[in-house]
């Protein structure tokens, strides 16, 4: 089997002690008798694979006092097993794992023989890896098929019992095949299928009950065709814990062992266990079923996540500080900030509104508040990387704005506790749960603005619905003019759940019902005026405006303080305030509140009260003049002062259908030749 050792009685490097295995082991006694444990002590195991599952199954049989074992894998620990995998540590980086998972194991059990294999299986090495095994647990990757299906082959003609357990979302699905039962080949029936055909009908045979799809948050995470899929350290350890029990039964031929074609199913998310008997295992009439719808979801799947990783974590502090960063809010995803490194604490950031952007209203307004709460995710992310910020505004040259951020060291910073925070922030336009907020919470918000802004609640029925007919008639005002349907034409994706640079149209807040002929809508806008001449306004606003707007915990209003920042150029404020908004919606995130800013409301009553023709729709102008004056009676003379306009409450806890996330960092960096 290659690199190969078969040690005995040799203690661990550090032990200055007796062992004695009758008393490490004798709390076990009771659930077996002293001649049972004394049985499990000459009994030997083999653990194919020390991964996710391996490890545990490892440790978890030492600790019932199984006194030998064979182990391999041809792996070593990489940082991104450190979620699921016990021997994962920052000190075994680089380590062989059957070798770290070694001793770990003899720590527990110093007297324990352990054959240790650091290659991979293979056709011909199986007999030297199942040497004297009295029972095979097969925790090998669950890409590995071919693999598998001869070790499970190999250890039918030698007549040793296999235990397949699998670690499925936060639960665990296993199956035993012993001589005597249904075979891997007769359950699985993997003969004559495509590489991702077999992993789909294993997956299937696994678990017939599929307890763990009803809480799937990130299809794009399934990735049969790349070889990906997602795991959980609950999951693994769940499968060592049931292996282990059926091991003993198995062992000290004690209790019922319901091999195949049973099956066993337990979810601990979903607090349910599955124990049934199917007949023929995949050939079974139901799970060729199954099988075939889970091949359609499995191909979906691979699409999306062909999608890039919006979470991959760059090089360098300076880098990791702006990447996690970029996560800030800004209007429809447009994320107008590029940065300019200078060196290793200092980062210019240049601003540019998009071109003819009809929400970007006040001489770009949105565009230097979303500066802003990119300045705060910036500060909060330094704080992490201890290190403390410095901004100064510098000038706004042919439209776009120069900001020189300084990142210096510091030895006593704390890391902000809005940190992990930053990329979970986002916009939700569902509607929310009926309960108001509490006195706790309007404070903590209160308080996370600072003090130069305040904010104003909405909470009462009349209120919001007064706020919600405010919406409305902007959004009336948005499907109805040309120059808000370019830039709905440019934002919307709807092709990606998750869309790095614009707004998934799954996440807008309508039916799935609706948004197909809002799809056919947005290819022209003369069929965006027939959609609207049959009932397509109404339609938007009840679901966009009435309903989320009626079930909200409240409508909040965030305005500058009346002499707040006095003195401070224009620019400034606006970048001062941004950070405050992002402040505040952070500190709604980890209230775990959800937040849907109203920004359009505010610029169609801008333009309305100030009569600017920003539309060549005289019904647009009309209805924007009407929004103006409804707003004024609403906000009060002070409506000027308002920066952020938007509904508050507790969400629905419902997978997202959808949301933005953010450019690569590397397409954010700019050279000072680059932006000339």
């Amino acid at each position: 089997m290659g690199q190969t050792s078969a040690t005995g009685v040799g203690l661990p490097t550090g032990y200055g002690g007796d062992f004695c295995y009758e008393e490490a082991f004798s709390r076990n006694l009771g659930w077996v008798t002293d001649w049972e444990q004394q049985a499990l002590r000459g009994k030997r195991v083999a653990i194919a694979g020390m991964g996710g599952v391996g490890g545990f199954h490892l440790l978890t049989l030492a600790r019932f006092g199984i006194g030998a074992f064979n182990i391999a894998d041809p792996d070593k620990f990489e940082l991104v097993n450190f979620n699921r995998q016990v021997g994962a540590t920052l000190a075994t980086i680089g380590r062989p794992k059957p070798e770290v998972m070694a001793e770990m194991a003899r720590q527990i059990n110093p007297e324990l023989q352990i054959a240790c294999s650091c290659d991979g299986l293979t056709e011909a090495n199986l007999d030297a890896f199942l040497v004297g095994a009295d029972l095979c647990i097969d925790g090998l990757d669950f890409f590995v098929l071919e693999v598998r299906r001869k070790l499970n082959a190999r250890c039918r003609e030698l007549g040793i019992p296999v235990i397949n357990a699998a670690p499925l979302g936060m639960g665990t699905a296993f199956l035993i095949f012993t001589p005597e039962s249904m075979s891997f080949e007769e359950w699985f029936n993997l003969d004559g299928l495509s590489e991702e055909q077999q992993y789909v009908s294993y997956l299937v045979g696994m678990a017939p009950s599929a307890l763990h799809r009803s809480y799937l948050a990130d299809v794009g995470r399934v990735d049969l065709r790349g070889h990906r899929g997602p795991s959980t350290v609950a999951g693994c350890e769940l499968c060592a814990a049931v292996a282990s029990v059926e091991t003993v039964k198995l062992l000290l031929h004690r209790g019922t062992v319901r091999s195949a074609p049973y099956y066993h199913h337990f979810d601990a998310y979903r607090g349910r266990w599955t124990v049934r008997r199917l007949r023929g295992g995949n050939r079974h009439p139901v799970q060729r079923l199954k099988i075939a719808l889970t091949r359609r979801f499995a191909a979906k799947a691979s699409q999306v996540a062909s999608i890039p990783n919006p979470m991959v974590r760059p090089q360098g502090e300076i880098e990791n500080i702006l990447g996690f960063a970029r996560w800030a809010p800004s209007g429809d995803n447009t994320q107008p900030w590029r940065f300019e490194i200078i060196d290793q604490e200092r980062v210019i950031i240049h601003l540019t509104p998009e071109a003819d952007d009809i929400y970007d209203y006040r001489g770009g307004e949105a565009t230097l508040l979303a500066g802003g709460t990119l300045l705060e995710s910036i500060l909060i992310a330094a704080s992490h990387w201890n290190r403390k910020v410095e901004w100064a505004y510098e000038r706004c040259d042919a439209g776009t704005h120069r900001i020189t951020v300084f990142l210096r060291h510091e030895t006593t910073t704390n890391v902000d506790p809005l940190f992990s925070y930053v990329p979970m922030r986002s916009v939700d336009r569902r509607p929310y749960r009926l309960r108001s907020l509490t006195k706790e919470e309007k404070s903590a918000l209160s308080t996370a603005i600072g003090p130069d802004l305040e904010v104003e609640w909405y909470e009462t029925a009349q209120e919001r619905w007064r706020l919600s007919r405010l919406n409305a008639r902007a959004t009336a005002i948005r499907l109805m003019t040309p120059e808000a349907f370019r830039v709905h034409q440019r934002v919307l994706d709807w092709d990606r759940r998750f869309s790095p640079d614009r707004v998934p149209a799954a996440a807008a807040g309508m039916s799935k019902l609706s948004l197909g002929p809002m799809r056919w809508a947005m290819e022209s806008w003369a069929r965006m005026r027939l959609l609207n001449f049959v009932g397509g306004i109404l339609s938007a606003q009840i679901q966009m405006d009435y309903v989320p707007g009626l079930r909200s915990a409240a409508f909040f209003a965030l305005r500058i303080r009346t002499r707040a920042m006095d003195g401070e150029p224009r620019p400034v404020r606006l970048l001062r305030a941004g950070m405050a908004v992002q402040r505040f919606w952070l500190t709604a995130t980890a209230l775990r509140l959800a937040l849907q800013p109203a920004f359009a409301t505010l610029v169609f009553a801008e333009y309305g009260s100030e009569q600017q023709r920003f539309t060549y729709d005289e019904r647009a102008l009309s209805n924007a003049q009407r929004l103006g004056a409804e707003a004024a009676l609403m906000f009060g003379k002070n409506r000027a002062g308002i920066i952020f306009l938007g509904r508050i409450g507790e969400p629905n806890r419902r997978p997202t259908p959808g949301r933005s996330v953010r450019r690569a960092l590397d397409d954010l960096l700019v050279t000072s030749t680059s932006i000339r």
